[in-house]
């Protein structure tokens, strides 16, 4: 798991059957690296969130099938990054 920052949402118009109607946010990684990740929980633009990555992203979703190695676990209520 990693935590990270939500600065966006991306809109796609065509999709690949395996990512259904999920929305997708772009996340920034605390060394500042871009991301995007599927988002089952309703995560906005500047919310703190904990991901899951790789296999575990398709099974933190709640559907295993779905096409995606980074997933948003939920919304950080509170927390305090180093430095």
């Amino acid at each position: 798991m990693e935590i990270m920052q939500v600065t966006g949402s991306l809109i796609c118009s065509q999709r690949v059957p395996g990512l259904e109607h999920w929305n997708l946010r772009v996340l920034r990684s605390v060394k500042g690296k871009l991301s995007v990740a599927v988002d089952p929980v309703g995560a906005s633009p500047g919310n703190w969130v904990f991901t899951a990555s790789g296999s575990a992203a398709r099974f933190a979703c709640g559907i295993p099938e779905t096409h995606t190695d980074l997933t948003i676990g939920g919304i950080i209520d509170f927390w305090e990054p180093d430095g």
